[in-house]
């Protein structure tokens, strides 16, 4: 049977009643208050083995509190709760030396495992504290989906290790990763980000680890690369699904012995980055059909993070719509705001292109339409052409969904693809950057379909069997023939 002293800190009696019977049913002697002094009073005396605190209380603030515990107690285990479930709230927790954060409403079985850990944790391994006091919310929404993503952002901050995030196009995967530069151990060091996507293939090698003059032609001056660029802080690797399989050696060997050497060059340097990578593939596949490596996948998934779509946090649109608004009113559109009719629009649609495809029509609706008031017909209205049918403001989000064509996919990826770089354009080449994309999946799918028959799926493909195999070569494709 478990022991120790608890001592919980909330001014809602229901909640203390709660947690004090879950908590004595599990073995623990409790008491419980409603005031923050109390709870310090407690704290300071040697009361107790652990605390349970929410943030806000009638007479101080959890957040104000915990530093001045950690003073006098630093090896006390806090555990703080809080039903304003942002990601700040989960930051700050971490900040004053939190053991956990827990967002209101939570399971009881949940608190009771995480009390078991912290009390049995060795002493001495008090997370570490952080002084930073950020001024811009970085991440928006406060679903229960988002709420995993900050409690793993708020573990990661005091530690260095290779981060892995995987979503779809549009969820937010560089904002995730800046935050974790941003509020990290390496937030005075500089963030750099390169999307493999965007760079041609012979030209990867020489943007991330730089090129001596005259290492290839056009090499008129030596230039650094992306790793002594972010030297001491954050390189994230956008994209990395879509690095050539020569990059995807050099980049092993250098995560492997911390050193590199540049196109052309043969002193090794060494290198202090922490690697932030991101994908939205999935890379168990691409490591299946030979297209990446499992070694460096499993270098890189280090700690993997999940980012939904936003068809999976609809209950988080109202948040980021007037997220959105108050950005363009800061750059000089005018206030709007969306009534209730319309926001039932933007939950029912399934946003192919998540948060980026949900800023994009806040801008418009912003720029485009003169009323104060956004109304369910101009939404429906804008959201039409990307829907590819009129939208019914009673419709329901279980009625059937009409096929995307291919073509329709590939305009709304490039739509996507372009939209990501601003006012720019992308890089030249892109006509082959797009071939060589599309190559892969097709002829997998087609030897997949032929259970690995070369003759059959060249038939298929209306390839010469010959240039099938050559492709494969090229493409380093690992081909299986399976019986029927």
């Amino acid at each position: 049977m478990p022991t120790g002293n608890i001592l919980i800190a909330d001014d809602d009696a229901a909640i203390r009643t709660v947690l004090n019977q879950a908590l004595a049913r599990a073995g623990y002697e409790v008491r419980t208050t409603g005031q923050a002094a109390t709870l310090w009073t407690w704290a300071a005396q040697g009361l107790g083995d652990l605390i349970i605190t929410d943030v806000v209380m009638p007479d101080g603030n959890a957040f104000d509190l915990l530093p001045r515990i950690k003073r006098v107690r630093p090896e006390l285990p806090i555990i703080v709760m809080s039903a304003q479930n942002t990601f700040m709230t989960a930051i700050k927790a971490s900040e004053r030396g939190a053991y956990e954060y827990l967002p209101k409403p939570f399971d009881l079985k949940e608190l009771v495992a995480i009390v078991g850990r912290a009390l049995s944790r060795p002493r001495g391994d008090a997370p570490r504290n952080h002084a930073a006091e950020p001024e811009d919310i970085p991440l928006v929404g406060r679903s229960p989906a988002m709420q995993d993503v900050y409690r793993a952002l708020a573990r990661l901050m005091p530690i260095d290790l290779t981060v892995m995030i995987n979503g779809e196009s549009g969820t937010g995967k560089e904002l995730v990763a800046r935050a974790l530069h941003d509020y990290g151990k390496r937030r005075n060091g500089p963030f750099v980000a390169i999307n493999m996507a965007a760079i041609p293939k012979d030209l990867i090698e020489s943007e991330l680890f730089g090129h001596e003059k005259g290492a290839f032609t056009g090499a008129l001056t030596r230039s650094s690369g992306r790793f002594e660029q972010a030297e001491g802080g954050t390189l994230f690797l956008d994209e990395i699904g879509d690095m050539p399989m020569e990059a995807q050696t050099r980049l092993l060997r250098v995560l492997q012995q911390g050193e590199y050497t540049t196109v052309g060059g043969r002193t090794p340097i060494k290198t202090n980055v922490r690697i932030v990578a991101a994908t939205n593939k999935d890379l168990r596949i691409s490591i299946a059909h030979g297209l990446f490596r499992e070694d460096l996948f499993f270098r890189l998934n280090v700690v993997p993070i999940r980012l939904p779509p936003l068809r999976e946090r609809v209950e988080d649109i109202p948040d980021l719509v007037r997220h959105f608004f108050a950005m363009v009113e800061k750059e000089g559109l005018p206030r709007k705001q969306i009534d209730s009719e319309a926001m039932d629009v933007l939950r029912r649609y399934r946003w192919p292109g998540n948060v980026r495809e949900l800023e994009n029509l806040v801008r418009r609706l912003a720029a485009l339409y003169p009323q104060e008031t956004i109304t369910a017909p101009i939404v429906e209205a804008e959201l039409q052409p990307a829907s590819g049918a009129p939208m019914q403001a009673g419709s329901s989000s279980s009625a059937p969904e009409r096929a995307e064509t291919l073509s329709g996919s590939v305009e709304r990826h490039l739509g996507q693809y372009f939209g990501g770089f601003g006012d720019q354009i992308p890089p030249p080449g892109l006509y082959h950057r797009i071939l060589r994309e599309i190559e892969p999946p097709l002829i997998a799918a087609a030897l997949a379909a032929t259970r690995g028959n070369q003759i059959r799926a060249a038939e298929l493909l209306g390839l010469n069997r010959n240039t099938l195999r050559k492709k494969i070569r090229e493409l380093d494709m690992q081909v299986v023939r399976s019986p029927r």
